[in-house]
C-alpha cells in the first residue's frame, strides 16, 4: 500500500490523470492518479497545494487575541476555531469557566455544527445521493435540487439559517462573531433571545428528523453499495465524555481499531502529543497524522461524524440515540466503515444538535451573570473540540509577557488526510481500470473525498482559484486525452 500511494516505481513510465480542482468542497485541492500500461492505478494522491501560514504569523501576538484571529482560518466553521482557541486560552489565563460561560459556548457550538452539516448535505452532497452519480453535472447540483425537490432544498436552507441565527444571537454576527474570550464569554443570552430561538424549535426538530430519514432510506435501500463504494477499513479517533458517551465540546480522547478494539481511552487534552504524531510528504502542504503506538504506516485513522458514532457508547438525546442504534445495525453492530456512511452519521449529529439546543434554551444558566473568571497566567494551553468535520486541536505556548512563542494546529481535515487518499485509491481502482476519462468518473473520485466534508481552507489556511483540466498521458509521455470542465460543469473534449 505504501508503494502504491507514495513511491510508485518508475513514475516517468506511468500515465498521469489530474483532477484539479476538486469541486463542491470548501477550499482548493486536486487529485492525481498514475496508471500503468494496463490502466491499473499505481498511485493515488490527494494534494493540498497551497501554503499553511497561521501557525507562523500569530507568533508574537498576545494570546488573548487568538480566539478572534484564528477563526479567520475559515468562513464555514469559524466557531470551531474560535472555541478551540478560547479553550486553550482558558488554560493560559488559569481560568475555570462558569456554568453560564460553558453553556453559552455550547449553544454556539451546537448551532455551528447544525448549520455546517446542513450546508454540506443539502448544498454539496445530496445532489449526488438523490440524483445518482451518473446524473448530468448541469442538474446534479443545488439548483437541480431546488428544481426537482424544492421541499428538501428549502429544509436545508431553513436548517442552516437557524444554525446561523443561533451563532448570531450568541456572538453578534453569523460569521466571525465574538463570543468567547479567555476565561469565559462576553455576554449571556436574554430571556427574549432564548424565546426567539425556542419558538422555532418544533419546526427545526421536524426538519432535522426528515433529513436523517432521507439518508437512512438511501442507506437501507442499497446497503451493499453503501459498503462497497470507496471502501476502506481504518482506526477511528474522537472525543467521548467520561462515561463513553457522544461529546462535541469537552471530552477525552478515544481511539479504536477497525475491528473495534481499544487503542487508547479516557486521555486528556495534554496527552495529544504523546498519542499522535505528524509526518510530512513533499507533494502536499497538509500533514499526515498517525497514532504513535501503531507507527506511521499502520497508524492513520479517521475522525468526524463516522468516528464519533462508532466510538461512542450512547447519545444523550432520545431521537438521535434511536437513530444511532439503527446506524450501528448497518454492519451488524460492528464498526461502520463505509465512507458514504459519513453522510448518515452527519445527519444524526445534526438531529442531536437540534435536540441539545432545544434543551439548552430552557436552561436559565444561559442568562446568568457570571461570565468571566481568570487566574494565574500559565505558559501553555491546549484546546480540543469536536468540529463538524472532526477532532480539532489548538496548542499554544506563550512567554512571560503573554505573547505567542509557538503554535500547533491540527485540524479535522488534516486528521483525515491519509484516509481521503486511501478512499481516492479505492474508487480509482474500482471504477477506472481500462476506461477513458469521463465526467462521471471524475465525479466518483470527488464523491469519495466529498464524503469527508473536507475543509481545505482550514487545512491550508489559504484561498485558491478553481480551474479544471485533466490530461491523460500514455506510457511514452504522449498526450492521449484532454478534458476540460467549465464553471457550469460542462465537459469539453480538447484536441491533443
Amino acid at each position: 500500500m505504501e508503494s502504491l500511494l507514495e513511491t510508485a516505481s518508475n513514475p516517468q513510465e506511468l500515465r498521469r490523470v489530474a483532477i484539479d480542482p476538486l469541486t463542491r468542497v470548501e477550499g482548493h485541492g486536486k487529485v492525481t492518479l498514475l496508471l500503468d500500461e494496463q490502466n491499473r492505478v499505481q498511485q493515488a494522491r490527494l494534494h493540498i497545494v497551497e501554503f499553511r501560514g497561521f501557525e507562523k504569523f500569530i507568533q508574537g501576538r498576545p494570546y488573548w487575541e487568538l480566539p478572534v484571529v484564528v477563526q479567520r482560518l475559515c468562513g464555514i466553521c469559524p466557531v470551531s476555531h474560535h472555541l478551540a482557541a478560547a479553550k486553550a486560552c482558558d488554560q493560559i489565563s488559569g481560568a475555570t469557566i462558569s456554568p453560564t460561560a460553558e453553556k453559552v459556548r455550547r449553544l454556539m457550538h451546537y448551532g455551528q455544527v447544525l448549520q455546517s452539516h446542513a450546508l454540506h448535505f443539502f448544498h454539496l452532497s445530496s445532489p449526488d445521493l438523490l440524483f445518482g452519480f451518473d446524473d448530468t453535472p448541469e442538474h446534479r447540483n443545488i439548483f437541480g435540487l431546488i428544481a426537482d425537490k424544492p421541499d428538501i432544498a428549502m429544509q436545508g436552507v431553513k436548517l442552516r439559517k437557524f444554525g446561523q441565527e443561533v451563532i448570531r444571537i450568541v456572538s453578534g454576527k453569523r460569521v466571525h462573531g465574538i463570543a468567547a474570550i479567555p476565561g469565559g464569554v462576553n455576554k449571556a443570552l436574554s430571556r427574549a433571545e432564548r424565546d426567539e430561538l425556542k419558538q422555532q424549535m418544533p419546526d427545526v426538530l421536524t426538519w432535522a428528523q426528515s433529513a436523517v430519514s432521507i439518508m437512512r432510506k438511501i442507506a437501507f435501500a442499497e446497503p451493499d453499495y453503501l459498503r462497497e463504494f470507496a471502501a476502506i477499513d481504518s482506526s477511528m479517533l474522537s472525543l467521548v465524555n467520561d462515561e463513553g458517551g457522544f461529546e462535541l465540546y469537552d471530552g477525552v480522547f478515544r481511539a479504536r481499531t477497525a475491528a473495534g478494539a481499544t487503542i487508547f481511552d479516557q486521555c486528556r487534552d495534554d496527552d495529544y502529543a504523546r498519542l499522535i504524531s505528524e509526518s510530512v510528504k513533499p507533494w502536499s502542504y497538509m500533514k499526515f497524522p498517525f497514532i504513535r503506538s501503531l507507527g506511521e504506516e499502520a497508524g492513520w485513522y479517521r475522525v468526524g461524524p463516522l468516528a464519533r458514532l462508532n466510538n461512542c457508547e450512547f447519545i444523550s438525546t432520545p431521537l438521535a440515540e434511536d437513530e444511532r442504534r439503527l446506524f450501528r445495525t448497518l454492519d451488524d453492530h460492528q464498526p461502520v466503515q463505509s465512507t458514504l456512511a459519513y453522510h448518515w452519521a452527519r445527519l444524526i449529529e445534526l438531529l442531536h444538535c437540534a435536540e441539545l439546543i432545544d434543551e439548552l434554551l430552557d436552561d436559565d444558566d444561559l442568562s446568568g451573570e457570571e461570565l468571566v473568571h481568570t487566574g494565574e497566567q500559565q505558559r501553555s494551553g491546549i484546546g480540543v473540540i469536536e468540529a463538524p468535520r472532526g477532532t480539532l486541536i489548538h496548542h499554544y505556548e506563550v512567554n512571560d509577557d503573554g505573547l505567542v512563542d509557538k503554535a500547533n494546529l491540527i485540524v479535522s481535515t488534516t486528521h483525515n488526510n491519509q484516509a481521503m487518499n486511501e478512499s481516492v485509491r479505492a474508487v480509482s481502482r474500482q471504477y477506472f481500470d481500462g476506461r477513458e476519462v469521463t465526467e462521471s468518473l471524475l465525479n466518483r473520485i470527488e464523491i469519495a473525498v466529498r464524503a469527508y466534508d473536507p475543509c481545505l481552507s482550514c487545512a491550508t489556511h489559504a484561498l485558491g482559484q478553481m480551474p479544471l483540466q485533466v490530461d491523460l498521458i500514455d506510457a511514452d509521455g504522449m498526450p492521449r486525452q484532454r478534458v476540460r470542465r467549465d464553471h457550469l460543469g460542462e465537459l469539453e473534449q480538447l484536441a491533443v
